[in-house]
Order: C-alpha cells, then sequence, then structure tokens
C-alpha cells in the first residue's frame, strides 16, 4: 500500500487553514515553487480580437421579473383587461385573463424608449442602453432556466459564463478572484452551481460572497486565520510543499491543483480583500448616490472590484427566487425594484464619470419572463401574480460597446411570445464573448475527447445592438 496520504485525504483533515496554505503562492513568487500556469488564471491570455469590454457586471434578478411590467409595454393588454385570450400559450400553472401592467410607461431619453416606472432611475441612461426584447428560454422551470442562462445548458453540468470569460480572458489582479458571485442573504436556487467551473479547471470557479454582511470577516468566510501568525503559515507550508513535491512524483491530480490555487488565492485575499471591501474609502457623496441598503452597498463594491481587475462580477438579488412573484405583483416588483433601481443608476453613471461604462459590460435580467395573463389559484381565482413565461422575455445590456437606446426584437402584441428577431440565450452568449474579443465558436476547451464551448453548437452574435 502507498505510504503517502493524498493531498486530497491531508488538505481534508488539516486544521492549516485556508489562509495557511494559500501562503504556498508568496514561494512562488519567491522562487521557491514552481508556478504552473494552466491552473493559474491570472496568466496573461490574448482574445481573437480586440474587444469592446474588458469586464462584466450582471444583475441577475433571480426568480424571473416580469418584462410587460418593466421594459416591454404592452398597451393591449389594457384594451383587453380582464378578457380570456385566445392567443396563450401552455404555462407551468393556469392562468386567465389578460392582466394589464399596473405601472406606468413613458419615453426616456433622446432615443424615446419605454421604460416602466418601477425603474425610472435606471431609465434615465436608456440612451446607453440595449433593450432586447425577444428573449426565449426551454421550459418555464427555474432550475433548467437558470442553468441556461448561467451555463448554457439547461441539462447537463457545464462551466458557468463567468468561467469561460476567466478562462478566455484570464484575472487582471492575482489578489482577487477574477469571478466573484455575491448574494445577499444565501444562495439562489441551484445554489453555486450557477457560477460552477465544470469541467474547466476549478481555478476558474466564481467565488461566492454573502453581501448582506459588512464586516470582512462575516462577507468572505475564513479571510483571516485566528491563531497562528503568518510566519507559522510559512513554516507549515514549506512542510506541505514537501508533501506536494512526493505527491507530485506519483500522480498528478487537476482537481486538487485547483484546490490549492484556491487556497493560494484565499491568503493573498486576506492583504488586498480588506482594502477592496472598506466602502468608507469611497467619498460621501459616492456612498450616499449607491445608497446604504444591501443593494447599493454591493453595487459599490462591485464596482471597486472591478477597476481593481476582476474580470465577471455577477450581483443577485437575494435567496432563493425573489422576483418569483405569482401572487400581488403590484407590490412585490414594486418593492424589488426599488431596492434595485436606484443602485443601478448609480453604478451606470459612476461608470460614466470614470471613463469605464465603454469597456465595461453592464447586463440585466432574469431567466425567464412572467405571463401576460393573470394566475389563478387552484379554486380559479385570480392571485394578481404571473407566471412563468419561457416564450419570451427581456434583458437589457450598457457599455462595453453597445449601441444605446436600441430596441432589439418583439413579442406579440400582448407580451406571450417572441415574434420578432427571437433571441436565444447561446445568441446572448455568443454576443457577451464577442464583445470581450472572443469568437464564441472558437473559444472552446476539450473534455472527454471533445471541444466544447459555451454555445455548443448554437449562438448567433446579435451585431444590431453592437456599436
Amino acid at each position: 500500500m502507498d505510504s503517502l496520504i493524498s493531498r486530497r485525504n491531508m488538505l481534508g483533515s488539516s486544521a492549516l487553514g485556508m489562509g495557511a496554505l494559500s501562503l504556498q503562492s508568496l514561494f512562488s513568487d519567491d522562487g521557491l515553487l514552481a508556478a504552473d500556469s494552466s491552473s493559474n488564471p491570472a496568466h496573461d491570455q490574448l482574445p481573437h480580437f480586440p474587444g469592446t469590454a474588458k469586464r462584466v457586471i450582471h444583475f441577475f434578478l433571480n426568480g424571473g421579473p416580469s418584462h410587460v411590467d418593466t421594459f416591454d409595454p404592452k398597451p393591449e393588454l389594457a384594451r383587453h383587461a380582464g378578457k380570456l385570450l385566445t392567443n396563450t400559450l401552455t404555462t407551468e400553472r393556469k392562468t386567465g385573463a389578460a392582466f394589464p401592467s399596473p405601472f406606468k410607461f413613458r419615453k426616456y431619453g433622446e432615443s424615446g424608449l419605454e421604460v416602466s416606472e418601477l425603474f425610472s432611475r435606471t431609465a434615465e441612461h436608456i440612451d446607453d442602453i440595449a433593450v432586447i426584447r425577444s428573449m426565449y428560454a426551454q421550459v418555464p422551470n427555474h432550475e433548467p432556466s437558470l442553468m441556461l442562462m448561467n451555463c448554457g445548458d439547461s441539462i447537463q453540468a457545464r462551466p458557468s459564463v463567468g468561467s469561460w470569460v476567466m478562462y478566455g480572458l484570464g484575472s487582471e489582479n492575482q489578489n482577487l478572484p477574477g469571478f466573484v458571485a455575491m448574494c445577499p442573504g444565501g444562495l439562489p436556487i441551484k445554489d453555486n452551481e450557477n457560477w460552477q467551473a465544470g469541467f474547466l479547471p476549478g481555478a476558474y470557479q466564481g467565488t461566492y460572497i454573502n453581501s448582506q454582511h459588512r464586516e470582512l470577516a462575516n462577507l468572505i468566510e475564513n479571510i483571516e486565520h485566528p491563531h497562528i501568525s503568518s510566519a507559522s503559515q510559512r513554516q507549515q507550508l514549506k512542510l506541505l510543499q514537501n508533501w506536494n513535491q512526493k505527491h507530485a512524483e506519483i500522480r498528478k491530480d487537476d482537481r486538487l491543483e485547483a484546490r490549492i490555487h484556491a487556497y493560494e488565492l484565499a491568503f493573498r485575499m486576506q492583504i488586498g480583500a480588506a482594502e477592496v471591501f472598506d466602502l468608507n474609502q469611497e467619498p460621501k457623496h459616492i456612498q450616499e448616490m449607491y445608497g446604504n441598503g444591501v443593494h447599493g452597498r454591493q453595487t459599490l463594491i462591485a464596482r471597486r472590484l472591478l477597476e481593481r481587475g476582476v474580470r465577471y462580477v455577477q450581483l443577485w438579488h437575494g435567496a432563493g427566487q425573489p422576483w418569483d412573484n405569482h401572487d400581488n405583483i403590484a407590490d412585490n416588483h414594486r418593492k424589488l425594484a426599488d431596492q434595485l433601481d436606484p443602485a443601478i443608476s448609480a453604478l451606470l453613471t459612476d461608470l460614466k464619470l470614470r471613463g469605464m461604462l465603454e469597456d465595461t459590460l453592464v447586463i440585466w435580467g432574469g431567466e425567464f419572463g412572467r405571463t401576460p395573463t393573470v394566475e389563478l389559484t387552484g379554486s380559479g381565482n385570480s392571485k394578481l401574480g404571473r407566471d412563468h413565461n419561457h416564450w419570451g422575455f427581456s434583458i437589457w445590456m450598457a457599455g462595453g460597446g453597445i449601441k444605446g437606446g436600441t430596441i432589439y426584437g418583439a413579442t406579440d402584441e400582448i407580451g406571450f411570445k417572441a415574434v420578432e428577431n427571437p433571441t436565444s440565450v447561446p445568441d446572448l452568449h455568443a454576443t457577451i464573448l464577442h464583445t470581450l474579443g472572443f469568437d464564441h465558436e472558437r473559444l472552446t476547451y476539450r473534455y472527454a475527447g471533445r471541444d466544447f464551448r459555451l454555445t455548443d453548437v448554437h449562438g448567433r452574435v446579435i451585431q444590431e445592438i453592437l456599436k
């Protein structure tokens, strides 16, 4: 029997702490360890062509915001209010009559695009925004639709968009993760599968942060070692490195290499994270512009991460699926939008003032939309809410080479189905990668004897919304 303990068992049972193991990266900097750029997303990489974006921030409204109440006005619903419609489609639950939006729409900006009062602050930037009104998914269920939107496949476990971006571009800051997912209060549906690395090296997986907290120790678990000094950590890691070298002489395990890299990054974050998460370093007027609520704080943190070289930041609204408003959508959507709208507007203003909007891609949306018909109870009564709708919904993008003040595609007259320029999720992903300088058909990773890509065998770049 092999007398050497495996690194998996050693790491699993070790009490050295995440920060201690991560000191190994400092030895690499000093030339004490051999560097392995294949497992390190910080190494320099080049896109296929000059991109218009260098980084991405994605506001994810988990649960599914209603397009007909936000960015896709449908006056026909008011004309048919309370009447059963003949052109309805199959949804997950029973729905009834046409349900007009309880929110007012009006035109904004020089482009005159109509936006709901729910996002009136965001609408002030409509001339920088391209709204895709013809998105569609595959099924009206959260789990597969989340996987489709975030990982490109509703069935199989696949790498997330942020992981592909990391794989393609690498990171610009060795002291911070290149891909960060912030979700206040806990995890969304499907948990960390939404930012998984899949079959890509584990170093490309997103780092989760519970942004409801203010203290660094609560924001990032194990950011500080509670018991031993850096000098003691260095001694422990010298011993660890000797074990690693003996292990490497026998076998190599990419999963353990990824875990070691995560520990290395964690130690570096002890140096860099304290600064980036300290919002008191921001001028008072900037803090006030974003607001003191959790979404204002996490959006300001996101901007600080992006300007320090983080490639992909995903901002979730909260644990579970807060935008899944099957009932009382008027009150629930208003409450949620009030939490998010000022923060989005502040970010767009801030990025523009700093000259960052032109090379930062901003994305807004959820996993699907909601029905233009009202959802019914089991007894047939109105719930004053909307069911899931994968047939047609809206997302928007801004900055990063996007042609602002643009509408692309359309749903039918009541907002049930995408009928003009139907846009698939692979189309969206192909467009995101294009702004970053990648041909989505050429950004591949060989796994199990096949070259995989984010868009699989699908996807068309939406040139109509690009400058």
